[in-house]
């Protein structure tokens, strides 16, 4: 039996948005008591501020720079510079002090505890919703080698992807998944896309509560939007192919109560958009003694978002000029 310490989850983060991302999906499986290790691939647009976040929720935060590295994977990317972080996230096969991981993209929300998913092999993933005979590359279960990761750069550098990303790439390597072995077929409830709820309604009733893992696939990600912690509403254009509002609920919920304090920590005096509407940023300001706030405002930092915004400041006229 291998130690829980040899295993790990798996995601990667190559911007400030997707750190958001990632910073909910590791809340989540911490919430549901995983026994596995935490891992973020982080790409350098990660700013101080998000990595610092990042390392009170992972274990280990790697920075991986594919146009610095003086390996292969560099070599790939000359020749192939449209596949930019498709080769980042090929890194997590370098990761070899683990014998087997879970990747998973950061635009994905664990509902359960999911370990058991370490008892698969590689590699194994559920199916893509707009074309089953592919899986879908926003989980996985693999296993990490240097022989493995140097033969998927080369395929890449030959092949490139058919979608331009990487489920194209990784579905031309595994190219035997839909055929092989059924055991590498994931129950569609770890990695239930978003998208697909409207597509097949009657199954998403009678199947959608066993979901374990909710995948906001599509253009617009969660922090796309903005929330309302008072009302628990998530704002911004809800059109039909949106995420099912639950779930985005939930997904916001997570982040306004547990990730929000620590980022609101790390930037300190530094402006910081939380995509929260008063509500949270309030909350930390609402400590604030009158004096302070009066030191602030003179000083030219007054919380334009929050606690001081047109909007507030119009109710209090409002209720002075009634």
């Amino acid at each position: 039996m291998t130690m829980d310490h040899e295993q790990a989850f798996v995601t990667l983060a190559t911007n400030d948005s997707y750190a958001k991302g990632a910073m909910v999906l590791g809340k989540s499986l911490r919430n549901h008591k995983t026994s596995k290790k935490l891992v973020v691939l982080i790409g350098p647009h990660v700013s101080d501020q998000s990595s610092s976040v990042l390392h009170k929720i992972y274990d280990e935060v790697k920075l991986v720079d594919v146009m610095d590295s003086g390996d292969t994977a560099h070599l790939a990317m000359m020749k192939r510079p449209d596949l930019g972080v498709t080769f980042t996230k090929l890194h997590c096969w370098t990761l070899t002090h683990y014998s087997k991981c879970v990747f998973m993209d950061a635009d994905t929300l664990v509902l359960s505890n999911i370990d058991e998913l370490f008892d698969r092999e590689e590699l194994s993933a559920a199916p893509d919703p707009g074309w089953p005979d592919c899986f879908n590359s926003g989980v996985f279960v693999f296993r990490p080698s240097n022989e493995t990761y140097g033969k998927l750069l080369q395929y890449c550098t030959v092949h490139g992807s058919f979608d331009g990303g990487d489920q194209g790439v990784l579905n031309g390597f595994f190219c035997d998944w839909s055929t092989t072995d059924i055991t590498k077929h994931l129950p569609f409830i770890y990695n239930m896309s978003s998208i697909a709820i409207y597509t097949y309604l009657p199954a998403f009733k009678q199947y959608g509560a066993n979901a374990k893992v909710v995948h906001f696939l599509g253009q617009r990600k969660p922090w796309s939007y903005t929330y309302d912690p008072k009302q628990r509403r998530v704002r911004g254009e809800i059109q039909d192919a949106t995420p099912h509002p639950s779930f985005l609920v939930d997904w916001w919920i997570l982040y306004s109560s547990e990730v929000v304090p620590l980022l609101l920590r790390a930037y300190g005096d530094l402006p910081f958009h939380s995509g929260c509407e008063e509500g949270v940023a309030q909350h930390a300001l609402s400590s604030m003694t009158s004096e302070e706030r009066k030191q602030k405002w003179e000083q030219g930092q007054a919380d334009y978002m929050g606690m001081d915004s047109f909007d507030n400041i119009q109710k209090k006229l409002d209720v002075f000029l009634k």
